[in-house]
């Protein structure tokens, strides 16, 4: 069990009884690069996830350790700033975020470890933040709501990663409910669950297994060039304040000064927003097919509107496409590798994924790793190995 583990390393290299907290990561069913153009997107938490064991330490440094990476890192609470770790930078953005919003951070020690796939597109970065930040919300009592917390790991991202993200991954991570899908408004931050029946119709991950190095620096530009647009149609429509606001045909009344790159990364962004409302109709009708339909138009907007698929990706939803009974398919995050989402009836499951795999083999000559998924509740505390011993006692 991933929480043992943790613990288990934990108790190895330090002393104290740690808090144990598993962050989830997530998919994201339809919606991609729409967060950050306050529009909407429909994420789900999954079973896979971050643990961490978290202590304070009386110390004036955080002492952190990698149960994957088997590295040590410590941090000077008196200076934080990113450095060349990675994913210590991850952990120090929360600690930073703490410091900003007036929380003295004592010194603590945390081991984390987790099975989200690394460059999967499965949000593995935002489990990290979610889960220190909720730990050391607990042990200070600094009473941050979920939202707070949300935004804290999102600053972290920004500051310390270097990736201007929207908050859909941080907020999937925390707000994630058990079989439901959650539509988040990405401006009011109003938020609304639909159900998902992941008995009749399972979520399978296809991992693409690249990432191409394009994926944080054309991410970064592909937010330019939206902003880029909305400046120009603000000369004109001084009511839109992002994309969020504009509509196919203003796009089209000024689509010569927008220029085609400009105007093509708008008009995917303005249909994908239409497309979460369409989708999420779907849901509450109980038509996955139609939903299903809805998923492979929005792969169709990433590959040739916001440009953003590679050739892997592309392969795999042409085998999902090819399959029959397979109810919908697109690639899922920032882009350029990761992973294709596929909607796939429960008794497919097995030969889908034995289908895709020797496909992916004999067309790019490439390995497929597949992942069934289950929608899971957001970031929670666990109880110890202590705290489990002792129950069956309390109750005799």
């Amino acid at each position: 069990m991933l929480s043992a583990t943790v613990e288990a390393a934990f108790r190895q290299h330090f002393s104290a009884t740690p808090l144990l907290i598993r962050a989830p990561g997530r998919v994201n069913l339809i919606g991609e690069h729409t967060d950050y153009n306050n529009g909407f997107v429909l994420p789900a938490a999954i079973d896979k996830e971050i643990c961490f064991a978290v202590a304070l330490n009386d110390q004036l440094e955080a002492r952190l350790y990698s149960v994957d990476q088997e590295e040590h890192y410590v941090v000077n609470l008196k200076d934080v700033q990113p450095g060349k770790t990675q994913w210590a930078n991850y952990l120090k953005g929360v600690v930073a975020g703490f410091q900003q919003r007036g929380v003295t951070v004592p010194g603590f020690d945390c081991a984390f470890g987790g099975n989200v796939p690394i460059g999967a597109g499965l949000s593995s970065s935002a489990a990290v933040e979610c889960g220190l930040a909720f730990a050391l919300n607990q042990l200070l009592a600094a009473g941050f709501s979920r939202m707070e917390l949300a935004l804290i790991g999102q600053q972290a991202e920004h500051q310390f990663a270097g990736v201007r993200s929207g908050l859909m991954d941080q907020f999937a991570s925390l707000f994630g409910k058990a079989d439901h899908v959650v539509r988040l408004d990405c401006r009011s931050l109003d938020y609304e669950y639909f159900p998902f029946d992941t008995a009749t119709c399972h979520i399978v991950l296809c991992n693409s297994g690249v990432k191409h190095s394009l994926a944080s620096s054309e991410y970064n530009t592909r937010r330019q060039e939206c902003e880029k647009g909305v400046q120009i149609l603000q000369q004109y429509y001084p009511e839109i304040e992002s994309l969020r606001d504009a509509t196919l045909a203003q796009l089209e009344q000024h689509r010569e000064e927008l220029g085609d790159v400009v105007y093509r990364r708008c008009t995917y962004v303005v249909r994908e927003n239409q497309r979460v409302e369409t989708a999420c109709q779907h849901l509450v009708q109980g038509d996955l097919a139609a939903f299903g339909q809805e998923m492979y138009a929005s792969h169709a907007g990433l590959r040739d509107d916001y440009e953003v698929s590679c050739r892997e990706l592309d392969v795999l939803v042409e085998i999902a496409r090819e399959t029959p009974g397979i109810l919908g398919s697109r690639m899922m995050g920032g882009g350029f590798g990761g992973c294709t989402i596929n909607l796939v009836p429960t008794e497919l499951v097995d030969s889908f994924c034995e289908r895709a795999a020797a496909e992916y083999q004999s067309r790019l000559g490439l390995h497929l790793e597949t992942y069934k998924t289950s929608i899971v509740a957001g970031v929670e505390a666990l109880p110890t190995t202590i705290e489990s011993e002792r129950k069956p006692d309390s109750r005799r």
